[in-house]
């Protein structure tokens, strides 16, 4: 199976552009955009990344009885390892719905449980920790956050350890220039661009 990063570039599911960028939800720029979504079409890949996790999990002798997928682009994954491992399964909302019983996290979560959180992507961190912090509030654990994709920034490294929350993540941002340029996938040129970016991303925008 090809290492993780690889599958990322290959598979677009990290995508990069040094000249036009993309814009974010933020209404920030950046030259790096993920959708990790896309791996779950692709079903020897998509195995490739559960079994990632899975091995990620025994290397960190990680103890948990619920898995819970951080709602919407971890649902899948999240739901996926459950499966496997045979655990109990749950997903957390951004925030508790309007309506009905205004639940954050669906599914059932006994208080005083290990819960596992399943993320598929970590960007400032903002809203992954907002999730494990939920979890802690309805009286859990939480044993730690896997990812499949860190951008790598100190912020949101700072905000896991805040939190007390362990994050292991599959690929990251040094992992990804490190394979995209060995594997050609980006000039030495394109790589200044993505570290000029990565040590300010708030203000970025592309040279003309």
């Amino acid at each position: 199976m090809k290492g993780i990063t690889k599958i990322l570039l290959e598979l677009k599911s990290v995508d990069l552009d040094t000249v036009e960028g993309f814009l974010y939800t933020s209404g920030r720029k950046g030259p790096i955009y993920c959708d990790n979504r896309l791996l779950l079409s692709h079903p020897e890949e998509r195995n490739g990344i559960v079994e990632a996790f899975l091995g990620l999990i025994r290397e960190k002798e990680l103890e948990f009885d619920v898995v819970a997928g951080v709602a919407t682009g971890a649902i899948a994954w999240g739901a996926i390892i459950a499966d496997r491992l045979k655990k109990p399964f749950v997903y957390v909302r951004a925030s508790a719905k309007e309506h009905g019983k205004q639940n954050q996290i669906e599914g059932e979560l006994e208080e005083g449980k290990k819960v596992l959180v399943i993320e598929d992507l970590i960007n400032t961190g903002g809203s992954s920790v907002s999730a494990c912090q939920a979890v802690q509030s309805a009286g859990c654990k939480v044993t730690a956050c896997l990812a499949i994709f860190s951008y790598g920034f100190k912020d949101a490294e700072k905000k896991f350890s805040d939190a007390k929350v362990p994050l292991f993540c599959l690929s990251d941002f040094d992992e990804l220039l490190a394979t995209a340029s060995s594997e050609g996938a980006i000039t030495e040129e394109e790589k200044k661009e993505l570290l000029r970016w990565h040590g300010h991303p708030e203000g970025w925008e592309p040279r003309q």
